[in-house]
């Protein structure tokens, strides 16, 4: 039985290699976490930290609370009063997409029901948000992150 001998030659390529794995598995992820997530919440954290309080107060004013459900592809989202009653805001804007890219970011097409506001959506399994913009008769904008959680088809 004969042994190999190990050189110091052969152990600095076995080195070199180890690390240029590590190193290569970094530099892939962190390209990847870089293209696909944004980063961006505003543009201008000290313009928008300038009308917080009072857009939050407006806010509050209104007494709306949001929910979110999707079932069999459907989206349902019931907006209700104080009272707990339905509301129709004046406008609806929202964006459903997943929390760490944009690759999958859908527009809904909402369509009020006399209760709740529907939309078809095809989504994959997981977490999904759903960033809300209703707009009151009266102007006041209402906005919502929604955190929902589709799972797998059986």
């Amino acid at each position: 039985m004969t042994q190999k001998v190990v050189t110091g030659r052969k152990v600095f390529f076995i080195f070199l290699a180890a690390f240029g794995v590590v190193i290569g598995v970094n530099i892939m992820l962190a390209v990847k976490a870089i293209s696909t997530f944004p980063g961006l919440v505003t543009k201008n954290s000290y313009v928008a930290s300038q009308s917080f309080d009072r857009d939050r107060a407006a806010q509050i004013s209104l007494g709306w609370t949001a929910r979110a459900v999707v079932e069999n592809g459907v989206l349902r989202l019931s907006i209700t009063d104080k009272a707990g009653q339905p509301v129709q805001p004046a406008s609806l804007k929202a964006t459903l997409g997943r929390a760490t890219h944009v690759g999958e970011d859908q527009i809904p097409a909402f369509e009020f029901d006399g209760k709740a506001h529907t939309a078809n959506v095809d989504l994959g399994p997981g977490n999904w948000n759903l960033r809300l913009l209703a707009t009151g008769h009266d102007g006041t904008a209402f906005r919502q992150l929604l955190a929902l959680y589709v799972g797998r088809k059986s």
